[in-house]
């Protein structure tokens, strides 16, 4: 079982957000996705622990800019998708989608979701039902095709949408309050949608991020996973 911590960072300008993993039988750990080092290196003295690990999904600057300060200070391994090696900073040992990587007795689906990038990842535990979603699928919408084609974003959310409802999903942004707007003009639910905003909206003014949200809640009220086709896809852009 995973103890999952939640780490905002870079606050007010990209709203990124790391998590701290911590397989509890071994204490094994991982931070997934370090965009910056400050807030997560207080966070793991808080919590007392050097992890062992850093995953990347993908290979933006936003999640790896910690790797290296990291990896220099606690030792970390850092793990990403084998065939983007070289964009990795620091980049140790490569995971295969299709495959799966072991955080202590914590295992990892590794899942291909290139579209936002090529070769960016999922980071799927099933037994915890936890899905760590980088830059592909954030609250109520999706992030910008920077490599890959419509097509490609098409088929990397119907692995997602083929997951399971009561899996939570962590993604690597808290933009769910720009999304809104879009959101209530595509989606028919409106009851569904009202009370998640309701929620995301309380949330936030708590000082909280939106996430993690049921797999389930998000295919009713995020528009990107609303069509059964590739064609009325393609009309949301």
């Amino acid at each position: 079982m995973l103890d999952i911590c939640t780490v905002p960072c870079r606050v007010g300008y990209m709203d990124n957000l790391s998590y701290i993993l911590v397989d509890r039988d071994t204490g094994i750990s991982a931070v997934v996705d370090p965009s910056e080092t400050a807030p997560i290196i207080a966070k793991c003295a808080e919590m007392n622990l050097k992890p062992d690990y850093i995953f990347n999904t993908h290979h933006h600057f936003d999640h790896t800019d910690g790797n290296l300060e990291l990896k220099k200070l606690y030792g970390s391994r850092i793990i990403a998708c084998q065939a983007d090696a070289e964009r990795i900073p620091g980049f140790d040992l490569g995971v295969v989608p299709g495959k799966t990587f072991s955080l202590g007795n914590s295992v990892a689906d590794i899942i291909d979701v290139s579209a936002h990038t090529q070769n960016h990842i999922l980071w799927y535990f099933k037994a915890d039902k936890a899905l760590f979603t980088g830059d592909t699928l954030f609250n109520l919408c999706i992030g910008g095709l920077f490599e890959g084609s419509v097509e490609q974003m098409f088929d990397a959310l119907s692995k997602i949408k083929a997951l399971p409802d009561d899996v939570l999903f962590y993604p690597g942004h808290e933009y769910t309050l720009q999304a809104v707007p879009m959101a209530e003009h595509f989606v028919r639910d409106d009851a569904a949608l009202k009370q998640y905003v309701q929620n995301a909206r309380a949330q936030i003014a708590r000082g909280f991020p939106v996430s993690p949200v049921p797999l389930g809640l998000e295919k009713k009220c995020n528009p990107y996973l609303l069509p059964d086709s590739p064609e009325q896809f393609a009309r949301l852009f």
